[in-house]
């Protein structure tokens, strides 16, 4: 089996917010975005996938595989959309997009190592409905390097 080299997000002070398009991780954005401009700090968008979350490139013919690198631009094109929706025209704050080939926990932890703050939504796409906190959520609270907000949907 080969060895898999993950990405890593390195990242020097500021907002960290974890997203994979699920309900939970645009409010979390949201959240993020209004806590980045109250602090006057760079907003850090981290979405990593895998062949199983990202989005099929819209070019890629029927019964391909698209490749890699096909993938991360799509990825990259998804999330840069979903970005400029939230920080406004013009934008409120900066915003640094890091989309990485790695598994989310892995990626906002190491991200947490130099930010002030790592916001993450209550439950991303997987898991199971009825949980009180997913998988991800629960890394970042009991490993993150930096204060973690978990953001619950709005009632």
């Amino acid at each position: 089996m080969p060895d898999q080299t993950f990405q890593r997000v390195e990242i020097n002070g500021g907002v960290v917010v974890g997203v994979d398009t699920s309900a939970s991780s645009l409010r979390a954005l949201t959240v993020a975005c209004e806590e980045a401009e109250r602090r006057n700090a760079v907003l850090h968008v981290v979405r990593a996938w895998s062949m199983r979350t990202a989005p099929r490139p819209a070019d890629c013919p029927p019964n391909a595989v698209p490749s890699t690198e096909a993938f991360q631009r799509e990825v990259e094109r998804e999330t840069a959309n979903l970005v400029a929706s939230k920080v406004g025209d013009p934008p409120k704050v900066t915003a640094e997009i890091h989309v990485v080939h790695s598994p989310s926990p892995q990626s906002l932890l190491a991200a947490s190592r130099g930010a002030d703050l790592l916001v993450v939504g209550h439950r991303g796409r997987g898991g199971f409905a009825g949980l009180m906190l997913g998988s991800v959520a629960e890394q970042c609270v009991r490993h993150a390097a930096c204060p973690v907000l978990v953001v619950r949907p709005q009632v």
